[in-house]
C-alpha cells in the first residue's frame, strides 16, 4: 500500500488528459434527470474498453462497475452523479452545451469524468487492489426523490464497507480539499401554499377577501420561524422562493400559490418546522376571513459524515497532499442525495476545490455562467485513488 500511495502522481498523469477530455465531452452533451442515456451508455462502453469490470445496469441511465482486486481487504464504493439542469448556458468555451436548456452547472461532468479516471488507473493495477472497489455512476442527484435513493433499494450497496463521495466545490479555491466528521449538508424540504380569498375588483378592496395582502403577510411572519422559534445555535433556513396570483393590474385575484424550501440538521426540527409553519398560516389567514392549503415535502436526509471513515480519509489526503491542501469542511445548507447511501453503509463525503478568480471562474453553483478550474480534476482523481485504496486496505482486518 506504501508503495502505491507513493506512485499516485505517476498515475495520475497517466489519465490527466483523459479526465479532462472526457469532462468536457460530458459538458458538449449533458442530459436531465432520469435521462441521461447517452451519458450511460458513454460511461459503460468506456469503463468496457477498460477491462477488468463487472458491469451492470441497475437503472436505464446508471451504471455501477465492480473491480475485484487480488488482495484483501474491504469492499468499497465509489459515487459519481451524472445529471445536468435545465438552465440555458451563457459560457464562451468551446465545449458549451449543445443540447439547448440543458447544462452541466454542478460540476457532476467532473465528478463522472474523475471517477471513470480513477476506474482506469485501478483497471491497470488489479494485481495491488485490496478487496473489492465498486464504481457507481449515478443518476438523477439534482431531483427528488433521487438516483441515490433508487439504487440503494436495488442493493447496489449490498456487502459494502464503506461509500465515498466527492463535490467539486466552486465556493472553495482550487487546490483545497475540504473535510468534515459529522453534519456537511442539510436536507432539503419543500412546502407548498395556496392561499384562497375572495376576488373582485381593484376599485373596491372591502369587497374582496384579498389573498394578495395576506401572502404578504403569511411571507413576511413566516420569518419568524427561523428568528424566534428556533433556537439561534441551530441552522435553519426558510426560504419562499415562488410566488403567483393575479392577472391584471384592476383585478383581485382569488387566490395566490407560493412555494419555497426550508433547510435543516437534525430529524426533530424538521418534523417540527411544518408545524409551526401551518400555525403561522392558518392564524393569518382566519384572521382575514380567507382559507389555505398547506402541503409540506420531506426531501433528501441531510448529508452526515462517519467519524471513524472521515477521519482514515482525511490522514490519508493530510498524507498524501499535506495540510497546507487539506481544510476544514464549512457545513453549507445545499442538500445532497450522497445520504441515501449512508443509510446503508458507513460514508463520507468531502469537497474539492474547483473556484479560481484569477482565471473568472467565479460563478456559483446552478448558475448559467457556472464552471470548474480543470485543474481540479487530477487533484480530485488523486483525492478519490487514495482515499478508496487506504479505505479498502483499512477494512481488511476487520474481514
Amino acid at each position: 500500500m506504501a508503495v502505491v500511495l507513493q506512485d499516485l502522481d505517476h498515475l495520475v498523469e497517466t489519465v490527466t488528459s483523459d479526465v479532462v477530455r472526457w469532462r468536457r465531452h460530458l459538458h458538449q452533451h449533458p442530459e436531465l434527470s432520469y435521462e441521461e442515456r447517452k451519458t450511460a451508455q458513454f460511461v459503460y462502453h468506456t469503463l468496457q474498453a477498460f477491462g477488468g469490470f463487472e458491469l451492470s445496469r441497475p437503472t436505464r441511465t446508471s451504471v455501477v462497475a465492480r473491480l475485484i482486486g487480488l488482495q484483501p481487504g474491504g469492499v468499497v464504493a465509489l459515487r459519481a452523479d451524472m445529471d445536468a439542469l435545465p438552465i440555458q448556458e451563457e459560457n464562451e468555451f468551446e465545449f458549451v452545451s449543445q443540447n439547448p436548456g440543458v447544462m452541466h452547472a454542478c460540476g457532476h461532468d467532473g465528478h463522472t469524468a474523475a471517477l471513470l479516471a480513477v476506474a482506469k488507473i485501478l483497471s491497470r493495477m488489479r494485481d495491488e487492489v485490496p478487496g473489492e472497489i465498486r464504481f457507481i455512476f449515478q443518476h438523477a442527484e439534482e431531483v427528488f426523490p433521487g438516483g441515490a435513493q433508487e439504487l440503494v433499494d436495488l442493493g447496489v450497496l449490498e456487502g459494502v464497507d464503506a461509500v465515498l463521495g466527492l463535490h467539486l466545490w466552486a465556493p472553495l479555491p482550487v487546490g483545497q480539499i475540504a473535510v468534515k466528521s459529522g453534519h456537511l449538508m442539510a436536507a432539503p424540504d419543500t412546502f407548498y401554499l395556496t392561499i384562497r380569498g375572495q376576488g373582485g375588483h381593484a376599485a373596491q378592496p372591502h369587497l374582496t377577501v384579498d389573498p394578495i395582502t395576506i401572502a404578504a403577510q403569511v411571507i413576511t411572519n413566516l420569518q419568524h420561524v427561523a428568528s424566534r422559534y428556533n433556537d439561534p445555535l441551530e441552522p435553519l433556513v426558510l426560504s419562499v422562493t415562488q410566488i403567483s396570483g393575479g392577472t391584471a393590474t384592476n383585478v383581485i385575484p382569488n387566490q395566490v400559490e407560493m412555494s419555497g424550501t426550508v433547510r435543516s440538521f437534525k430529524q426533530d426540527l424538521r418534523e417540527t418546522v411544518p408545524v409551526w409553519m401551518e400555525r403561522i398560516v392558518r392564524g393569518v389567514t382566519e384572521a382575514h376571513g380567507a382559507a389555505y392549503e398547506f402541503r409540506y415535502e420531506y426531501g433528501y436526509r441531510p448529508v452526515v459524515n462517519d467519524e471513524r471513515l472521515t477521519q482514515t480519509l482525511r490522514q490519508t489526503l493530510l498524507r498524501v497532499f499535506g495540510p497546507s491542501v487539506v481544510v476544514e469542511a464549512i457545513p453549507t445548507m445545499g442538500g445532497e442525495d450522497f445520504s441515501a447511501y449512508q443509510q446503508a453503509a458507513p460514508g463520507t463525503f468531502f469537497f474539492v476545490g474547483a473556484g479560481n478568480p484569477d482565471k473568472g471562474i467565479t460563478y456559483p453553483h446552478h448558475h448559467a455562467r457556472f464552471t470548474v478550474d480543470e485543474a481540479a480534476l487530477p487533484i480530485a482523481v488523486k483525492a478519490m485513488l487514495a482515499g478508496a485504496l487506504r479505505a479498502a486496505g483499512a477494512f481488511a482486518a476487520d474481514r
